[in-house]
């Protein structure tokens, strides 16, 4: 069909959906280059994605020496040899039983694999890539020959602009996008993560597939519209098409029965049989209309789950402890809420937290109702988890992000802390946990500096900090606690202390108020989403419990 066909195999593609006009793409700017390819301006015309592909990667900043198709054509033969590559083994960092094949001929299958082997030769700080081979088979749709297409990878790998991400290529980067994106899952596609939680044993390993779901289950015509998107805009849509993918999975299979005995083999068959329900265009519609945090509040967030594994030593390959050894029967005791409800908290929580168990700190029972203990015990532990059983039988709590000796920057002043990662729940007589709103409803967010003194926690909860102008730049308080490194004006309002109460302010419009003595509490409750009251509105506490993270 054009220059660009040797290695793909014309009768398992769908011809009638390629158009042959001829098109030619002359634009430079960003915004006008990202809508064009969300529109799929060059999906529809195999030599024109062919030629824009080979433009934008060309633009890729990367490494002074690179290798180049000059370079593939020295090693190949030296590294290849006289070996039938159909069988070729390949390095420790790719899946070997995953390697698509996207509509590829003899020739093109062969290719995958000799490729791989010559990016192990120049590469050898990549330690772990599973989405390696999915490129490579994906570019050789629109490569002349294959040193044009390992020259396109190489510059893909090599790309030395701290902001721009692209590829995994090691353990601790792949492990710590699976958990940014259960961080994601569970800010975004809460009824989908209730699912997870509800019929697997470890939502962590079922969330580590999500990179498999796009480079490896996802048919070909759905991954290159995906890969027009992310060559032009980064890493930060692979989150977005992921997150859409595990929606219409929850909203396609919400009341069926399993296929099979495994969630991760049920999600993926859906992937792989997505054409069955979702177009590639509602699959992107669906991903773009998630309000995502910016790419820079994503990148901290990576960078602080990063920083998590690191410092439990997890940065090669290995099993990796699930909530159920986090949570453990025999370790764990609470008068407020059993193992079972402790582990759906956990399940809650974020991931870089969860690799941690709870730890008991503070407990009327046996501290007494003394706020100036409930401090002492609790302050120099970031972050805690608060636990209420009234005497009407209700349980409640609040995952809290921050220390409470923060409550001391604002003197004798009753001034609010805390990020957007805080949210709080009810666990009886429902289970219902309640999001922040700023993150949740961003429409509702109203743009002002930090205020010196704060009356109502509620409309705490509906401010925003200031921020540079470019929503891509702006940082809002969803991360803004020390491990961040962020200033403390980008804080968020959501707990606040004194000698006197304790102010927890409100996922959806709650708030707790707890008094001096902890004997008695009250919550106030805005219904702009019709949510059911924490618990009563004037309540007197049973037992009251502060729990920190032990690593």
């Amino acid at each position: 069909m054009d220059e660009y066909n040797r290695f793909v195999d014309w009768d398992k593609m769908d011809v009638t959906v390629q158009s042959q006009d001829a098109k030619e793409l002359t634009c430079t700017e960003f915004q006008e280059l990202k809508q064009l390819a969300r529109q799929g301006y060059w999906a529809k015309n195999h030599s024109l994605r062919a030629k824009v592909y080979h433009k934008l990667i060309s633009n890729i900043p990367c490494r002074t020496v690179t290798p180049d198709a000059n370079v593939y054509r020295d090693i190949v033969v030296k590294i290849v040899g006289k070996r039938n590559s159909s069988f070729l083994p390949l390095p420790e960092f790719v899946d070997n039983s995953l390697v698509p094949t996207y509509c590829l001929n003899a020739e093109g299958i062969g290719a995958v694999r000799k490729i791989i082997l010559c990016i192990a030769n120049q590469f050898p700080d990549i330690s772990f890539c599973p989405a390696l081979p999915s490129v490579i088979a994906l570019l050789l749709h629109y490569s002349k020959d294959e040193a044009e297409c390992f020259e396109q990878v190489c510059r893909i790998l090599a790309c030395n602009d701290p902001s721009k991400r692209l590829i995994d290529q090691t353990f601790l980067a792949f492990e710590s996008s699976c958990m940014t994106f259960g961080d994601l899952v569970n800010k975004y596609c809460q009824a989908a993560h209730k699912l997870m939680v509800a019929v697997s044993e470890d939502v962590l390993e079922v969330y580590s597939d999500w990179q498999r779901w796009l480079f490896g289950e996802l048919p070909m015509v759905y991954i290159a519209r995906v890969f027009d998107v992310f060559l032009v805009e980064g890493y930060k849509v692979l989150y977005r098409v992921a997150l859409a993918l595990l929606k219409f999975f929850h909203k396609v299979r919400a009341g069926q029965p399993m296929e099979s005995d495994s969630i991760q083999q049920d999600i993926r068959a859906f992937v792989r049989d997505i054409a069955k329900s979702v177009s590639p265009e509602r699959l992107l519609e669906k991903a773009f209309a998630i309000r995502l945090f910016s790419r820079k509040e994503i990148q901290l967030l990576q960078m602080a789950n990063e920083k998590a594994l690191q410092q439990k030593g997890i940065t090669v390959k290995q099993k990796r402890q699930n909530v159920h050894l986090a949570v453990h029967a025999e370790n764990f005791k609470s008068e407020i809420v059993s193992v079972k409800e402790m582990r759906d908290i956990w399940s809650w929580i974020p991931e870089r937290f969860a690799l941690c168990q709870p730890l008991l700190l503070f407990t009327t029972l046996e501290h007494g109702c003394s706020l100036s203990r409930f401090y002492s015990h609790s302050e120099g532990h970031e972050p805690t988890l608060l636990l209420i059983k009234t005497t009407a039988k209700e349980v409640c709590g609040a995952y809290l992000s921050t220390d409470w000796s923060e409550r001391r920057r604002g003197g004798n002043k009753l001034s609010f802390f805390g990020t957007g990662e805080c949210f709080v729940f009810r666990l009886q007589p429902e289970v219902e946990r309640y999001e922040w709103v700023i993150i949740k409803h961003p429409e509702l967010a109203t743009a002002g500096s930090e205020p010196e003194n704060h009356t109502s926690p509620a409309s705490s909860t509906l401010a925003s900090s200031s921020g540079p102008s470019d929503p891509s730049d702006r940082l809002s308080p969803f991360l803004s606690a020390r491990h961040f490194n962020l200033p403390s004006k980008t804080a968020s309002m959501f707990m606040a202390g004194s000698s006197e109460c304790i102010i927890i302010g409100g996922g959806d419009g709650q708030a707790l108020y707890l008094d001096a003595d902890l004997n008695h509490g009250r919550t106030s409750h805005c219904n702009t989403f019709n949510n059911q009251p924490l618990c009563s509105e004037n309540f007197q506490i049973s037992v009251l419990e502060v729990w920190g993270f032990r690593d």
